[in-house]
């Protein structure tokens, strides 16, 4: 039985967290970056005012008849952040402690990957203060169709394309569609991504961002000079992302050592064996609990003597606190804002190269650009097809975001802000927003 929450506490703001926790709000960094990159590119700074907030934010109602009769009044959030590239488009996620500032800032950092990716979309992001796992069936449906016809008159296929995000899936997206469809009365597949193949799903998408994260890390291998056969890995999560970032490393030949999850941690120092635990998860959801491995704690995780370390859990990981433990050659960052700023600085001191998050886990809202594209055309392509698009599309954003790290002799985070920024200038410029500016590297999206 779900209960309602009295009060929504912020990522970052919770007591008892470390110092820069508390002073680290996950909007707040954005806007921080999102200004350094205008600065960094001679940019009139109105074009951080028209960045520095969502176009649209809406706040509604999301009441469920619970199966014992009783009604819980929800609380929903979508944020719409800029849309002169086209619709926007993002995630929604079921979260107990999804707030308005952590959905704002999701949907800005929406906007930079769809710009870093070349792709025709702006940002958005929505989400539902709840816990999914309290719900039944039946009240995760009523859940999910109620968010949606609050969010009416503000989504479609031509405004706001939602997809799967935390807690969220591949079903979820399917009762949604259906409802938009009932109350538009035609059926319009494009309207949202992450749906079941049978209703317009891109193959390949469930797949795509933990794909896209490993596409990545072996671009930066590549140039770290770092041999991806017989290097050492360690993640942190096992949802989508984690789980497929394992399977997609393995094939690599790179052995994972160790995995986290919201109940604890294993280890192995040979590697774990990544396909029993990829179907041991389909049926008891958490690796923790599975048997014959050393437990690990957080702390242990970050201090892994491993090549590469794989945030993919929620926001704010890898701080001032965990940052010193963390000895990996490579931190790819298959979350949303795992590194606080503080964690940040850290790892710039330490020469560790990270893949920010805006960059490393873009490969879902490409493919699901690549499933928005196939409803529109009506035309499906195989899994193969959409496989080799990504890697085309992520291998050029990171070409893209590496050379601007060389050309503002920066780091790889504030050169993906640039190469974004960058991005959504040329397109403000030709609509007549900017005048006499262009884009300091030449390039490949």
């Amino acid at each position: 039985m779900a209960t309602i929450l009295e009060k929504t506490v912020m990522p970052g703001s919770e007591p008892g967290k470390p110092a820069d926790l508390q002073d680290n709000n996950p909007y707040a960094i954005v806007s921080g970056l999102l200004k350094e990159a205008v600065a960094g590119l001679g940019l009139d700074e109105n074009v951080y005012r028209l960045l520095e907030k969502p176009i649209r934010t809406l706040e509604v109602a999301v009441p469920v008849r619970m199966d014992d009769g009783q009604i819980v009044n929800f609380t929903g959030y979508r944020a719409q952040h800029f849309d002169i590239l086209g619709p926007t488009k993002g995630g929604i996620r079921f979260h107990p402690d999804v707030n308005l500032d952590e959905v704002k800032a999701l949907s800005m950092w929406m906007t930079l990957k769809s710009a870093i990716l070349g792709l025709p979309f702006g940002g958005a992001k929505g989400g539902v203060i709840v816990d999914p796992g309290q719900l039944s069936e039946r009240e995760l449906e009523e859940l999910s169709r109620t968010y949606i016809r609050a969010l009416m008159p503000i989504i479609g296929p031509e405004k706001d394309i939602p997809a799967p995000d935390v807690n969220t899936n591949p079903q979820i997206m399917g009762w949604m569609l259906d409802e938009y469809d009932k109350f538009r009365g035609f059926n319009a597949p494009g309207f949202i991504t992450g749906k079941p193949l049978i209703v317009g799903g891109s193959r390949g998408r469930v797949e795509a961002t933990g794909r896209g994260v490993v596409m990545t890390i072996v671009e930066a291998a590549k140039r770290l000079g770092l041999e991806l056969n017989g290097a050492t890995a360690a993640i942190q999560g096992f949802g989508n992302v984690g789980s497929m970032t394992a399977r997609f490393l393995h094939e690599q030949g790179v052995k994972i050592v160790a995995i986290t999850d919201a109940r604890g941690g294993i280890y192995a120092r040979d590697g774990l064996d990544i396909p029993a635990l990829l179907e041991y998860a389909r049926s008891h959801k958490l690796v923790s609990t599975y048997e014959g491995y050393e437990s690990i704690s957080n702390e242990a995780f970050f201090s892994m003597p491993v090549d590469i370390l794989i945030p993919a859990a929620l926001e704010n990981q890898i701080t001032g606190q965990t940052a010193p433990l963390i000895k990996a050659r490579i931190v790819a960052e298959a979350a949303n804002g795992p590194t606080t700023p503080a964690g940040d600085k850290i790892l710039a001191q330490k020469g560790i190269f990270v893949i920010p998050d805006i960059l490393c886990n873009s490969g879902g809202v490409t493919v699901s650009y690549f499933e928005w594209v196939q409803n529109t055309m009506g035309y499906y392509w195989k899994e193969r097809e959409v496989n080799e698009k990504l890697q085309e599309k992520m291998e050029c954003a990171f070409h893209d975001v590496y050379e601007m790290m060389k050309e503002k002799q920066t780091d790889m985070r504030k050169a993906a802000y640039l190469a974004g920024v960058g991005h959504l200038a040329e397109a403000l410029q030709a609509r007549g927003w900017v005048k006499g500016w262009s884009m300091p590297i030449e390039r490949k999206v």
